[in-house]
């Protein structure tokens, strides 16, 4: 992870949609979320609000999806650990991170010996609660950090675990914004981690602010498919309903994850590394942070997985800020919104998303209506008196006349004239006003 030394938007920019998210992630943040439960509802719910035609699915436990099955759905009440001495330590209702996902009921005594199995810790990190979950295999456990693991005397502990797990649902949000055509461009986010920033609550409030964004535009050439799912087994349920016609349809999108703090612009290809996501993703990058990360496919983690596997190949790429996985923070307390997410770091993260959509809204293949270099002068679009050297916006309307064949797309034009596409759209929207460009 190298950073961005040269972000060119961090300059003076406007971070007040970066306020906005900071701000619906800290209203999130207390929210126990998991793959099923209440918490997801919650969460859903909260984001119905800013999206008031996001619809909720429901999915029933037992029901196959591929190659899975939707697992039972958990909900946690309550949980804690009473010391010895009746202290009561790694209390759910004070960081959820310290119940691990997806624990079964327990209430029993037991000495530090027996209990010890069921304490998970990071001993390299002793100042952090790790994230650790079950959602599989059943058992029961309790997270906390090393530091406080090494003062637990030996004694009689209590154990209280109030929690559910029962056949119910699954459940998902979907949004679908039609555009003038069928073509989609598929948006996708997790919303099954507990209280972490850049790992969880990043991804769903910067999704949920570009679906509020692509909503108010005046018109849409495509069709928005957005998705707040869990992960993995949420894409694989949303897969097994949708993935033919997502096969049909689906010509780009991203994987929106870890878009939140301030220390990297990332980016991880679709499984193909050709698709127009990726040329999306690779010009905005280049041009917001030059020298952004880069990862192979080998170091995919998150639902581009199953978004890109054999057979169902869509064209999934993922645009970060520092990418799962590579953070000391990440899957732990640690990964806060103090300290790791900040509104400069969402904004960061939006903004290059939204370029990336606004670059695939816009890349046309221009073509030049007349023979010839036009006569601009007489549309004044020249100057009259002949000087040395051109003013940039007569060199920018000239080249982009150019390269206007009708064959080469507005994406590669950019790349051609090593320009960032958004500097050309006004000029390209000079040219087809005076008809010397159709698009």
């Amino acid at each position: 992870m190298t950073g961005c030394s040269t972000d060119i938007m961090d300059s003076g920019r406007d971070i007040t949609v970066g306020r906005d998210i900071h701000a619906l992630a800290r209203r999130l943040w207390p929210i126990n979320r998991s793959i099923t439960g209440n918490g997801v509802r919650e969460t859903l719910g909260v984001l119905q609000e800013l999206l008031p035609n996001l619809t909720l699915h429901e999915v029933p436990t037992g029901m196959e999806v591929l190659d899975w099955t939707v697992p039972k759905e958990w909900n946690a009440r309550a949980a804690w650990i009473k010391t010895p001495g009746g202290e009561k330590i790694c209390d759910f209702a004070v960081n959820n991170l310290h119940l691990m996902g997806y624990s079964t009921p327990i209430h029993q005594k037991m000495p530090l010996s027996d209990l010890d199995a069921h304490l998970y810790t990071l001993p390299d990190q002793p100042d952090a609660i790790p994230y650790v979950t079950s959602y599989y295999t059943e058992r029961w456990g309790f997270c906390l950090s090393q530091n406080q693991r090494d003062t637990l005397p030996d004694g009689e502990y209590e154990v209280f675990i109030d929690t559910t797990l029962a056949d119910g649902q699954l459940t998902y949000g979907e949004l679908i914004l039609p555009g003038e055509t069928e073509q989609e461009i598929f948006l996708s986010t997790y919303v099954c981690h507990p209280s972490m920033a850049n790992n969880e609550l990043s991804g769903p409030t910067v999704t949920a602010y570009l679906a509020k964004w692509i909503s108010e535009l005046s018109s849409r050439k495509y069709t928005y498919r957005i998705v707040f799912i869990p992960e993995t087994i949420g894409s694989i349920t949303y897969l097994s309903r949708n993935v033919q016609h997502m096969k049909d349809h689906v010509f780009a999108g991203f994987n929106i994850s870890c878009v939140g703090d301030d220390r990297a612009h990332s980016y991880l290809p679709s499984r193909r590394a050709d698709t127009p996501s990726d040329e999306a993703a690779k010009h905005v990058l280049k041009w917001l942070c030059p020298d952004y990360d880069t990862y192979p496919w080998s170091e995919r983690g998150s639902d581009e997985r199953q978004y890109c596997a054999p057979g169902i190949d869509l064209p999934i790429a993922s645009m970060m800020r520092s990418k799962y996985n590579t953070y000391p923070e990440y899957h732990t307390s640690l990964d806060d919104l103090e300290n790791v997410v900040t509104p400069a770091g969402l904004q960061g993260g939006y903004d290059a998303i939204r370029l990336a959509i606004e670059a695939l809204e816009r890349n046309c293949r221009p073509r030049a209506t007349v023979l010839g270099e036009p006569q601009m002068g007489r549309r004044g679009l020249y100057p009259t008196v002949s000087t040395k050297g051109r003013v940039p916006s007569v060199r920018l309307m000239m080249d982009l006349l150019t390269w206007s064949d009708g064959e080469t797309p507005l994406l590669e034009i950019a790349d051609r004239m090593n320009q960032p596409i958004w500097t050309l759209y006004p000029v390209l929207d000079r040219l087809v006003e005076h008809d010397l460009l159709e698009v």
